[in-house]
């Protein structure tokens, strides 16, 4: 036997777990709070309040080649009706005028189905729009949602 005194062996310091917390930390906010380019699952077909509709999985491309993509009929007045598949809202502002705006979110481009009254909501960050003019409602967007053309011919509706 030696007459060595064993040392107990050491972990690491205080300042290198609170260094590694500190950088565990980092990571995870950047992270949640970083562009999510596949962000179309987060957006819910929930939540069309009243005077509002929403169309999801309508027959794709309905509207694109000249095909009627809703009825005049369809859209209530003052609020409109999303397509999801053609990433459009139609809303009718006044009676017999009707306008079409891109429900995709101008802040992370984050696709829109939560209408509610004349209100789009993103699911993605919160921002909010008016489906009567585009206007931003409520941030952390800042830019109109992109205009659409479409053509209203006797009640039927088609994008331009």
């Amino acid at each position: 036997m030696t007459s060595e005194s064993v040392q107990p062996v050491s972990g690491p310091s205080r300042r290198t777990v609170v260094a590694a917390v500190g950088a565990a930390g980092l990571a995870v906010a950047l992270t949640a709070c970083g562009s999510d380019d596949d962000a179309s699952g987060s957006a819910t077909e929930q939540g069309a309040g009243a005077g509002a509709t929403t169309e999801a999985g309508s027959s794709g491309g309905a509207g694109a080649d000249g095909a009627a993509l809703a009825k005049t009929a369809d859209i209530p007045e003052g609020s409109g009706k999303v397509f999801s598949d053609e990433k459009v809202v139609v809303s009718q502002p006044a009676a017999g005028d009707y306008k079409a705006f891109s429900t995709i979110c101008t802040h992370q481009n984050c696709p829109m189905t939560d209408l509610k009254e004349d209100t789009l909501s993103c699911a993605c960050h919160g921002s909010q729009f008016s489906v009567l003019d585009g206007s931003v409602k409520k941030g952390p967007a800042t830019q109109p949602l992109a205009a659409k053309q479409i053509s209203v011919s006797g009640d039927s509706i088609t994008l331009a």
